[in-house]
């Protein structure tokens, strides 16, 4: 497996896990804990979890929660009039919290891979006019963050 494989199957575990977060209240420690020892790389009633990049994941989950408070703001200026991050389904909320924490904090990964990644996390569990959106919010996130990059590349 690819590192590029194992960085999409950590995007996937970290919008997973910020999404139990959301709804449960579940604990930054507890969460990590529970997806690197139960769910990650690991056969589950016949359902194999793809092995992720577990740095690569740690840093996401815990980047979005220390930076929730930075995040949240930009998603809710990104997003429609009338929308405000609150209104949006929970697993949206997750994918656009993780793509914003690594569009804004890990600048050794181009904006445009960042996005792609996430928009495929998105078709995973929303439809296709939601995926949209997603792909929206993060590339008018990234032309205000990094449009510099976005420019040269």
């Amino acid at each position: 497996m690819t590192r590029a494989q194992k960085r999409s199957a950590a995007r996937l575990a970290a919008v997973q896990a910020l999404y139990q977060m959301d709804l449960t209240g579940t604990g930054v420690v507890d969460v990590l804990a529970e997806f690197e020892g139960y769910w990650i790389g690991q056969e589950i009633e016949g359902v194999e979890y793809t092995p992720a990049e577990a740095a690569f994941f740690r840093d996401i989950v815990g980047g979005v929660v220390r930076e929730q408070r930075s995040i949240d703001p930009k998603v809710d200026r990104a997003l429609a009039d009338g929308w405000p991050l609150k209104r949006v389904d929970a697993i949206m909320r997750a994918i656009m919290r993780a793509g914003v924490y690594e569009l804004t904090a890990r600048h050794d990964i181009p904006p445009k891979v960042t996005i792609s990644e996430y928009v495929d996390v998105a078709h995973a569990f929303l439809e296709r006019e939601e995926a949209g959106m997603v792909n929206a919010v993060l590339d008018k996130i990234a032309r205000a963050e990094r449009g510099d990059h976005l420019r040269a590349s």
